[in-house]
């Protein structure tokens, strides 16, 4: 185990130099955000999977589909497509993504698509789809959209004000 430490520690310090560095330029103004006149909700945590992202997407779904045109947008992860894909009658899960998939099953009333560019996934809906509110699932770390709200979820047991 100490030698696997030795070994992946140059390249997880080299993860976060580059992370390090891409950030300040987000925060410096070099790369950047683009917000947009609709509410964005973003969904996220700080952990990989298990927090429940997409049952809180569906919970929030529940809370503003009475009165507002809801748009939900996710990566898509495991998808055999590519580029922007809006959910459908005759969509399957691969070609969608399981928790994107599972989102449209539930909710077929609100438009489900995925994407991995979220600028262009969000410029899509709204011009074809014209969301009041667009929930984006799994992008709180992501740099390229500024939502406007964002929803950082933690696992109960394992919170991170306990590090």
């Amino acid at each position: 185990m100490k030698l696997l430490r030795k070994i992946l520690f140059p390249i997880g310090f080299i993860y976060w130099l580059v992370t390090f560095i891409r950030n300040w330029l987000y925060d410096v103004g070099f790369f950047k955000s683009k917000s947009y006149n609709l509410p964005v909700i973003a969904i996220g945590n700080l952990s990989a999977g298990g927090t429940g992202k997409t049952p809180h997407t569906e919970y929030l779904i529940r809370l503003l589909r009475d009165n507002f045109k809801v748009a939900v947008l996710s990566r898509g992860y495991k998808r055999s497509t590519k580029g922007y894909v809006l959910a459908n009658e005759t969509i399957s899960a691969a070609e969608l993504g399981d928790e994107s998939y599972q989102i449209y099953s539930k909710f077929p009333e609100v438009a489900v698509a995925v994407c991995e560019d979220r600028q262009t996934g969000i410029e899509n809906l709204i011009s074809n789809i014209n969301p009041d509110v667009i929930l984006l699932d799994d992008a709180f770390q992501h740099r390229k959209v500024n939502a406007q709200y964002y929803i950082l979820l933690t696992a109960y047991e394992d919170l991170f004000s306990d590090d």
